[in-house]
């Protein structure tokens, strides 16, 4: 019954991979304990060598700026300088909760719900996301068994004379099985392109699952600086409707794809050709952590120090 004490919650994420709202507010509570995090990220051991003075130093925190200072010749140092966070007029809270917000949820966060519950405008709001989705690009290579599908993403099916798909934007996706994901919008989806990111994401001597798609004829041929990358394709019949044979499949690359389209259609509506792969990025990064549980947030966060140019 509602309200009994002896009823335990039942909890779908382990213990060491919960990390709570409150979690949230507890590490992060002003703007200064962010800057501090940030500082560790990117000197783990503290600022001990100035530059000026050419020695190890002291650095202490300079009151009112986002600097550490040496405590000899007062030279400033910028944790965020290089980053996505320099120059920033918004809080660093207000960036961290956005973060947290886009690593807590599966489907997306929009710019609206940062400026409803912040109270940034939706100008600020858009641009933080922008700016943190840009930290979000993987270059991976995957490791067979690995599937290989291609869909379309926006605008409207034409019905009239001329190509059904002309408006509609291109994607190609790799994906480990029970593994990560390589999601790459594209110009065009024939042989050349295909088979070029083929062999730039997917590993020598993998096994690759595609569907009958011609332009995968050539995958077990292709080579790489002249080398046979030894590719072995194995295909499923979507035309018959035959979509499982045994382990012959796309149904992961496909689920993937659904958790795409669902996720924006249902939280971002649209999005346009120039930022779709931005997008992409956001989706796959979640998806290849998706068992840290809570703390995909704080390899968002990671990111901003990496990152830092």
């Amino acid at each position: 019954m509602p309200g009994r004490k002896d009823i335990a919650v039942k909890q779908s994420i382990p213990q060491h991979l919960r990390y709570s709202f409150n979690d949230f507010l507890r590490q992060f509570p002003d703007d200064d304990a962010c800057l501090e995090h940030i500082k560790e990220q990117r000197w783990p051991k503290g600022i001990t060598y100035c530059e000026t003075c050419k020695a190890d130093k002291k650095h202490h925190r300079v009151a009112g700026r986002t600097a550490y200072a040496c405590e000899t010749c007062g030279w400033h140092i910028y944790p965020l300088a290089g980053t996505i966070l320099e120059k920033t007029t918004t809080s660093l809270r207000t960036w961290f909760y956005a973060m947290y917000l886009m690593g807590s949820t599966r489907c997306g966060i929009s710019a609206k719900q940062i400026q409803r519950e912040t109270s940034v405008t939706y100008k600020t709001a858009w641009r933080m996301f922008k700016q943190i989705r840009s930290l979000l690009c993987e270059n991976l290579q995957l490791e067979g068994p690995a599937e290989m599908d291609e869909t379309y993403f926006g605008g409207r099916l034409h019905h009239g004379k001329g190509p059904r798909l002309q408006n509609k934007t291109r994607i190609v996706g790799m994906v480990e099985r029970k593994g990560k994901v390589v999601a790459k919008t594209a110009i065009e989806t024939g042989s050349q392109q295909l088979l070029k990111l083929a062999a730039e994401h997917i590993l020598p001597d993998s096994t690759v699952y595609t569907d009958e798609y011609k332009a995968y004829n050539t995958l077990d041929k292709l080579k790489k600086d002249g080398k046979p990358l030894g590719y072995q394709h194995r295909r499923i019949h979507h035309a018959s409707k035959v979509y499982v044979m045994g382990d012959v499949h796309t149904n992961t690359v496909e689920g993937f794809w659904s958790l795409i389209k669902r996720g924006i259609g249902g939280v971002y509506h649209s999005v346009s050709q120039k930022y779709l792969q931005t997008y992409l990025d956001e989706y796959s990064f979640r998806y290849n952590r998706r068992d840290q549980g809570n703390l995909i947030f704080h390899s968002i966060l990671a990111e901003v120090s990496k990152r830092a140019k």
